[in-house]
């Protein structure tokens, strides 16, 4: 089916996920490889930084430029969770990123088939091999259960973490 790698990696944005969610954060992770080494993992930090585009997709690119020194992604691959949103996929696209390998659709926001898709939109200057479903239920039900909580919460007059 996949590579038994993406697997892993796949487990290791999952856990930058999990992070994001103790932060009461949206529960997205992203992991950016370079020949099957990690250089890069981040999670969202929207709420901590009150910063709309600190998603987590948007920090790993910038943490893995700095590591490779050039704003140019041009041989890894993109783990994350959650299918990325617009804004996410086109920096991924003007970064060169090779390839995206996330967890479970976005039919709200993804950008790379469920509501658009800027993945591999030939207008423009590069396009991303795509790959999809590792480790959905398990990212699926991350995302879940911190919007159900949230909710609840909501429900019984607190304020939602996300609000």
């Amino acid at each position: 089916m996949y590579p038994c790698n993406y697997t892993y990696f796949m487990k290791e944005a999952i856990i930058e996920a999990k992070a994001a969610y103790q932060c009461g954060e949206v529960p997205v992770g992203a992991i950016i490889t370079l020949e099957s080494e990690i250089i890069a993992r981040a999670h969202n930090e929207v709420e901590t930084r009150r910063d709309p585009t600190a998603h987590a997709e948007m920090l790993a690119i910038q943490k893995a430029a700095m590591v490779i020194g050039n704003h140019r992604l041009t041989e890894t691959i993109m783990f994350v969770t959650i299918e990325p949103c617009g804004m996410c996929v086109c920096a991924m696209v003007w970064a060169r990123v090779k390839q995206l390998v996330y967890g479970a659709d976005n039919p709200k926001a993804g950008a790379c088939g469920s509501v658009v898709n800027l993945s591999q939109n030939s207008q423009l200057n590069h396009q991303i091999e795509v790959v999809h479903g590792v480790l959905e239920q398990e990212a699926r039900e991350l995302i879940q259960d911190f919007f159900k909580e949230q909710r609840a919460a909501a429900h019984i007059g607190e304020v939602p973490k996300w609000s």
